[in-house]
């Protein structure tokens, strides 16, 4: 069956890519203040979890999220989730006991889960094929964007206060404004029977975003330490993360014009993930820049590329949940990889463990890309 689909008037287009800027760069808007977060609040791990709590939350929720989106409709989801955004966000600001910034910033991943499939949702929603690739790309764009701005921003405040980057959340209020003006409510699909269950390969999308995110995630969870211990300041630090998102728009621009087989652009964006991660492992200020501007370029191309393939293998009704999926996958790799990496960190030090990473990284795009590519 064909749908006759009518272009979003530009309010909602432009709100839509608003949103996303807000979304990749949530947990990681406070990277720069990690160190004096650790001596303010005298604990390390604790702190590190007030990063990656907001992914974990974000996994969790996108799912609810997801069925809301398809049973409810994507602007009320959208809206109430920018409110939410503002509110925890800045709580950071006022907060004085860890435990209650650790809830705040947990409220603030269910409010970057209801975001993300809100957004992803529409876009699907409005457009087709080769027009509904550009946009996901566009998407990604202005994700990575939200980090090329906010990040050094954030860097420069985490100078004066490391309380002062909570401020950046509330952004928000003016998107939820804009989405209240320019979104309209979308007609309602019909729910058939049947509980909703993604297929096998769904399932593999959902597998190759958790790990490269992981890996990515080292980024603004690991770099922070080791370049303070290179007597990098604040500000640089910001500068510096924000050089992987910097490249991530680039490689999201890029993405819509590739006319490779979907294993070849997968392998092939990893591959540059890892080979990053290979240059930021030489521990120098130069290496890590290095690193992270190839490693964004690979994260730039993946994510609008998996959207793409799972915005294929659902019916309208379910194109939330599917969709939910991916973020969940993509942020319970943000909350997994300190964890994960934390072993290796202490085996072998920080510029050991993006070696090493890098190294299976790299080995294990390069053994996708021989492999035959299925049609």
């Amino acid at each position: 069956m064909t749908t006759t689909r009518t272009e979003p008037p530009l309010l909602a287009r432009a709100t839509v890519l608003g949103a996303a800027t807000l979304t990749i760069m949530a947990a990681a808007i406070i990277a720069p203040s990690l160190p004096a977060m650790s001596r303010a609040f005298d604990a390390d791990v604790l702190v590190r979890l007030a990063l990656t709590i907001t992914s974990l939350a974000i996994a969790v929720s996108a799912p609810l999220a997801g069925a809301f989106a398809d049973r409810t409709g994507r602007r009320p989801l959208l809206i109430t989730a920018l409110l939410l955004y503002a509110v925890s966000g800045t709580a950071g600001f006022f907060v004085t006991d860890l435990a209650v910034l650790l809830i705040s910033r947990a409220l603030l991943g269910l409010a970057v889960g209801g975001i993300m499939t809100a957004v992803s949702a529409l876009i699907t929603d409005w457009f087709d094929g080769p027009r509904r690739a550009a946009f996901l790309g566009l998407q990604q764009a202005f994700a990575s964007l939200g980090g090329v701005v906010f990040l050094p921003l954030a860097g420069v405040l985490a100078g004066i206060d490391w309380r002062a980057p909570f401020w950046l959340y509330s952004v928000a209020v003016v998107v939820a404004l804009a989405a209240l003006a320019g979104l309209r409510d979308e007609p309602r699909v019909k729910i058939q029977g049947g509980v909703f269950r993604p297929a096998a390969k769904a399932l593999g999308i959902y597998a190759v975003a958790l790990v490269a995110t992981l890996v990515f995630f080292m980024a603004p969870t690991q770099l922070p330490f080791l370049l303070s211990e290179l007597s990098v300041g604040p500000g640089v630090i910001g500068v510096v993360i924000a050089g992987s998102t910097l490249t991530s728009v680039i490689g999201a621009l890029v993405f819509p014009r590739l006319r490779w087989g979907p294993r070849t652009i997968t392998a092939s964006s990893i591959a540059l993930l890892g080979v990053g991660w290979l240059l930021a492992g030489t521990g120098t200020v130069a290496g890590i820049v290095a690193g992270l501007l190839v490693g964004g370029i690979g994260v730039g191309i993946v994510v609008p590329h998996l959207n793409v393939q799972l915005s294929g293998m659902a019916a309208p009704q379910h194109r939330g949940r599917i969709l939910s999926g991916l973020v969940a996958g993509i942020f319970l790799g943000q909350f997994l990889s300190p964890l994960v990496v934390a072993p290796l960190v202490q085996a072998a030090g920080i510029a050991g463990a993006f070696v090493w990473t890098g190294v299976f990284t790299t080995v294990g795009a390069l053994g996708a890309l021989v492999t035959k590519e299925k049609k």
